[in-house]
């Protein structure tokens, strides 16, 4: 049993987490992730760790309200437990040899690329951060990526907050300036990053988006977070879980990551009902 150690909600649909699991603090990585399972009859779900604390012990997860078991795991509270907590998981973010760096965050994407920022600023790497959120009420961590940013940009889709745009308006615009990055890594919805990574196509910048697809197992067994990657003409398969979650933006066939992320919503949306409903007659 892992215990929940602190909890703060960041906006109406997302929540920050820390987990007390000394064994995963010990050695996680920015980049990598967990699987969890809320209680022993629950569905096994990846969530990138969004920081950690070795002396303590404790992993920091950020995770967004869309499903069954994100909505039991959001009812846990300061003190309770989860069931499981596995990991750490996947391919550490490759962070050597750069000396400025553009990180795109998109949505709870920016949970992920908020430690891979704060590991880079650590290291005397020149961070600029670009994140985009849909409207003010719905931006997470503006504090935290200004502390470890030397720029920082901010973008909401209606305008509301920060600049109106979308993430790839300020990008385009620095590259029009004639910026020039050691890599950019962008983490987000499947759209967001196809796009970043066709605006950056023509710099010839490394671009590397983090995959977060369905997992189940975690170790490649299971298939369901294969992808599928253009390289040197010839489509190879990989698995998020253990070959990533980081790949190169330029091989990624994002359309059929699209395609298949899409196939478990109407699933994900009748589960998640189920479970608000059967929370409400317990609370009657």
């Amino acid at each position: 049993m892992y215990r929940v150690v602190y909890r703060r909600e960041l906006n109406p649909t997302v929540t920050m987490m820390d987990i007390e699991a000394p064994l995963v603090a010990r050695r996680a990585e920015p980049g990598q992730f967990i699987i969890l399972r809320v209680d022993e009859e629950g569905e096994r779900i990846p969530l990138t760790v969004a920081g950690f604390d070795r002396e303590a012990g404790t992993v920091r997860i950020i995770f967004q309200v869309v499903g069954a078991t994100t909505e039991k795991l959001n009812r846990k509270r300061e003190g309770e437990y989860i069931s499981d907590f596995a990991g750490p998981l996947g391919v550490p973010t490759e962070l050597e040899g750069l000396k400025r760096v553009c990180i795109v965050g998109g949505g709870v994407g920016c949970a992920i690329a908020l430690p891979i920022a704060r590991a880079l600023h650590e290291r005397g790497v020149s961070v600029t951060s670009i994140i985009g959120f849909r409207s003010s009420e719905l931006v997470i961590l503006e504090d935290e990526f200004r502390a470890v940013s030397d720029e920082l940009i901010l973008m909401t889709d209606d305008g509301s907050y920060g600049r109106a745009g979308n993430v790839c308006l300020p990008l385009s615009e620095l590259f029009s300036a004639g910026e020039r990055f050691d890599k950019v890594i962008t983490i987000g919805p499947l759209i967001m990053m196809k796009f970043v990574t066709e605006a950056t196509r023509p710099t010839g910048i490394p671009c590397v988006v983090s995959m977060n697809p369905i997992m189940i197992d975690g170790t490649g067994m299971c298939g369901g977070c294969r992808l599928t990657l253009n390289v040197g003409g010839e489509r190879v398969t990989k698995f998020a879980c253990v070959d990533g979650p980081d790949f190169n933006g330029y091989e990624v066939d994002f359309d059929e990551a699209m395609l298949r992320g899409g196939m478990y919503r109407d699933f994900e949306r009748h589960a998640y009902e189920s479970t608000c409903n059967l929370f409400k007659k317990e609370a009657r």
